[in-house]
């Protein structure tokens, strides 16, 4: 696990293995979500970059008789 420092003006540097294991470029942009007592940064990629990324995902499933309303 990596640690970061809080600079004063609350910047802090993503690890170079972090960086490269995630792909993640300079100016890139990351989407900040906070829970509880921890915060994720998540990058944002273009949705065409998520194409095929559900290929061979079987979608059929057996629904409980109480399913519908």
């Amino acid at each position: 696990m990596s640690t970061v420092l809080v600079s004063p003006k609350f910047q802090v540097v993503i690890p170079r293995e972090i960086r490269e294991r995630n792909r993640i470029t300079a100016g890139q942009q990351l989407q900040v979500i906070s829970f509880d007592d921890r915060i994720e940064l998540v990058p944002v990629r273009k949705m065409s970059s998520t194409r095929g990324f559900l290929k061979g995902f079987d979608s059929r499933f057996v629904r409980d008789g109480e399913d519908r309303v």
